[in-house]
């Protein structure tokens, strides 16, 4: 069965097929995965002038790269509070230098490669519960004062309520850095880009098995790559190729919708054309799209695979966040399988000698994911200062491995899911 068309395959120009890989061949790089990180990645290399072959087992950016809400996050999914806790104010100004190289990356890629990708500035952070706010509001002032950022600004009520309508919001923090993208356009034009550079990009190719060695062979159905380095960039879709990250990151589904065309009544939700993410665990999120309709994204589902109902699911939770919402229909609803880990930090890790992978952002992989493709292209170019500093983030593997992590998620997700509503 073909997976349902999302708003993004609706409204983005297609990208010309890549032909499955047929027969063996020779690369200095075997990027897995067509998606932020791998192509992110390929683009790098490619433009030192290394050989690089691209497998990608569906189309370029039919995983979550291409699939997702589109949001644009500064910094890591741990706040500074929390890695200056974890790991000291140095290394915490290393890792927000990091994110912030991240976003420069991105807008650096959208404006080289001309990738006409739908991007704006902004985001809100609301928080949904009162006592949130000095939380928020301090945070900002941190970010400010501490680390000399100046596109954050804390919001009260009154001017969250005139840009967001909804009145379960009480107050937050507007970061002009953020914002949102158009993401399968973006990762279609990175694909063009990467072609364009002579990375042979083979769709309709799964990677069955990796041989180690020095050099690695990749089999797939009908052919074998040789290749001196291996980047694994499949996030959660690359099951059974390293065990280790198995362990590692868990795959969830994640749902999300776009309404029928609001013209001028999308202002009655939605007054600005900045995105938006509330401080539930279980995160809501929703922005305007370029033709004036609602993107929303949310509800709680923890299946390992799309769900099979998302727009139910994101009705349950829109209609928490705007109680009118009888009067939005859906033209689109679709799923996605995103990679988590336990933790929340990226794994950014050497599996083997030559195998490099990236993967796990955790609902922030529009900025880190290309960027963490770039970190491991310059490690294997012999740069590997940003690798190892991100390798250096604990990623544990979940309770019970890849068996149990599912089951114990659940159980976790459903415990801050209630916490969220009472």
């Amino acid at each position: 069965m073909s997976r349902p068309a999302t708003y993004y395959d609706a409204s983005t120009p297609s990208l010309r097929a890549f032909p499955p890989l047929d027969g063996d061949v020779r690369a200095d790089v075997c990027v897995v995965g067509a998606g932020f990180t791998g192509l992110g990645a390929a683009l790098r290399l490619a433009e030192r002038g290394l050989r690089v072959v691209v497998l990608e087992k569906g189309a370029a950016g039919s995983g979550a790269s291409g699939r997702n809400g589109g949001q644009i996050h500064s910094g890591l999914r741990r706040d500074q509070f929390a890695l200056e806790k974890a790991f000291g104010e140095k290394v915490a100004r290393q890792l927000w230098d990091l994110g912030q190289a991240a976003i420069a990356h991105l807008d650096g890629c959208i404006s080289r490669y001309d990738i006409q990708c739908g991007r704006k500035r902004g985001l809100i952070y609301a928080d949904h519960r009162a006592r949130f706010v000095p939380h928020t509001h301090a945070y900002a002032e941190h970010l400010r004062a501490r680390y000399g950022y100046e596109g954050v600004a804390p919001i009260g009520r009154n001017a969250l309520q005139a840009l967001v309508k909804a009145p379960g919001y009480h107050g937050g923090m507007v970061d002009y850095g953020g914002g949102h993208l158009n993401p399968l356009a973006f990762v279609r034009g990175l694909a063009e880009a990467a072609a364009g550079l002579g990375v042979a990009l083979h769709e309709q190719t799964e990677a069955l098995r990796v041989e180690p060695g020095s050099p690695v062979r990749i089999h797939t159905p009908a052919g074998v790559v040789t290749a001196d380095w291996l980047i694994l960039a499949g996030d959660s879709l690359m099951k059974g190729l390293s065990a280790d990250a198995d362990a590692r990151i868990l795959p969830i589904a994640s749902t999300v919708a776009v309404t029928e065309p609001l013209g001028a009544r999308l202002d009655d939700y939605l007054a600005t054309d900045m995105a938006v993410a509330d401080s539930r665990f279980v995160v809501n999120y929703f922005r305007p799209t370029e033709d004036r309709r609602l993107l929303f994204g949310g509800g709680e589902s923890y299946s390992t695979t799309p769900v099979r109902d998302p727009a139910r699911l994101v009705h349950e939770a829109l209609k928490r966040v705007f109680p009118d919402h009888a009067a939005l229909r859906f033209d689109y609803a679709w799923s996605g399988v995103v990679g988590i880990t336990q933790t929340r930090y990226p794994l950014v890790r050497r599996m083997d000698g030559n195998v490099l992978i990236a993967a796990g952002y955790s609902g922030q992989g529009v900025a880190l994911a290309p960027f963490a493709g770039a970190v491991l292209a310059e490690t294997v170019l012999g740069n590997s200062r940003d690798f190892e500093l991100l390798s250096r983030l604990p990623v544990p593997a979940f309770p019970g491995g890849a068996a149990l992590r599912q089951p114990l998620l659940v159980l976790a997700m459903l415990y801050y899911a209630a916490r969220d509503r009472f």
